[in-house]
């Protein structure tokens, strides 16, 4: 039977006309802008490593549905969230990456971080990061292939370098414009993370179809470019830098929104993206690497806490004392 979504709130729940596979494949639409904006810049590699992740999550979940007994029937129907979870692993991989990493990261997403735990809407942090975190600690070599990477440009030239902003981290200058950062023309990158325009374009069709809330991207982004400016002394040049390099764009639209590992509230989530911006912007800075993908792994886990502390109150609800004076 087709899980179908409710409009969060207090009892009596209203069910909704959207279904997982039908919020799933508008995610799948979203990233279709991104995706084909790295087939243009990085050519048939990058194809290859999105394929390998996008299917080497769909085989695992439907292997791990036949090892529950359920029937091939009902393993081959799944609602989507590992396909996406699998194409996002592989936007989120450079395009050089050796073929067994997004084979690994999709393996353990999909298994260890999503179905051992219940499957869909059980996982405790977002399958897709902990895909790429698994991956990134296991073979500390991806590491140093992300700062130097191969990768095609529109006229088939393939450059060599650091990503603009591993430069800019490291002291020196991101060695592209700012209008580069956001065309993702003539810069290293990971596949789905260096055309900002391919990613504004998917935002905009997500937040049409109301499968996000557009301020919430807005918010982790701004936070991080406001903070990193204040942290190098109110130097506002390197506000367009900071939100336009590396993997902020991409992680705050395909990744922090997802509905299972944000706050519940309203007030939490307001809270959960602010602190995504401020961890972001410090450990940047302090660590001189990305660190976009631990810090959300790492909000993940305080998201139970601010459900648990930030409770909406039920309709109808008085305080104590209203009470005891009726």
């Amino acid at each position: 039977m087709e899980n179908k979504t409710f409009i969060d709130g207090s009892s009596p729940h209203i069910r909704g006309n959207s279904s997982t596979k039908r919020i799933m494949l508008d995610v799948i639409i979203a990233l279709a802008a991104p995706f084909f904006a790295g087939l243009w810049f990085f050519g048939f590699r990058a194809l290859l490593v999105v394929f390998l992740a996008v299917i080497s999550a769909y085989a695992s979940e439907v292997v791990f549905n036949l090892c529950c007994k359920k029937t091939f029937k009902q393993a081959l129907d799944i609602d989507l969230t590992s396909i996406v979870t699998g194409f996002i692993i592989g936007l989120s991989l450079n395009a050089n990456a050796a073929w067994y990493l997004p084979v690994m990261a999709s393996v353990f997403a999909v298994i260890v971080v999503k179905m051992l735990f219940g499957g869909t809407g059980n996982n405790i942090v977002n399958p897709a990061i902990a895909g790429r975190a698994f991956i990134f600690i296991s073979f500390i070599g991806m590491a140093a292939s992300n700062m130097a990477s191969n990768w095609l440009t529109p006229d088939g030239n393939v450059l060599v370098g650091a990503t603009p902003l591993s430069n800019m981290l490291n002291g020196s200058e991101a060695g592209v414009s700012n209008l580069d950062l956001f065309l993702g023309t003539n810069l290293a990158g990971c596949i789905g993370e260096t055309c900002k325009v391919a990613i504004i374009v998917g935002f905009i069709y997500l937040v049409i179809r109301r499968v996000i809330d557009f301020k919430y991207p807005l918010i982790y982004i701004a936070v991080t470019g406001l903070f990193t400016v204040a942290l190098k002394g109110f130097d506002f040049s390197w506000f367009l830098p900071s939100i336009l390099s590396g993997g902020l764009m991409f992680v705050a639209v395909f990744m922090a929104t997802d509905y299972v590992t944000s706050p519940t509230t309203k007030l939490g989530n307001y809270i959960y993206f602010v602190m995504l911006g401020l961890l972001t912007a410090g450990l940047r800075i302090a660590c001189k690497i990305e660190v976009v993908t631990f810090v959300v792994l790492l909000m993940n886990f305080v998201v139970p806490f601010l459900d648990k502390w930030l409770v909406p109150k039920p309709f109808g609800n008085q305080p104590k004392n209203k009470e005891a004076k009726a």
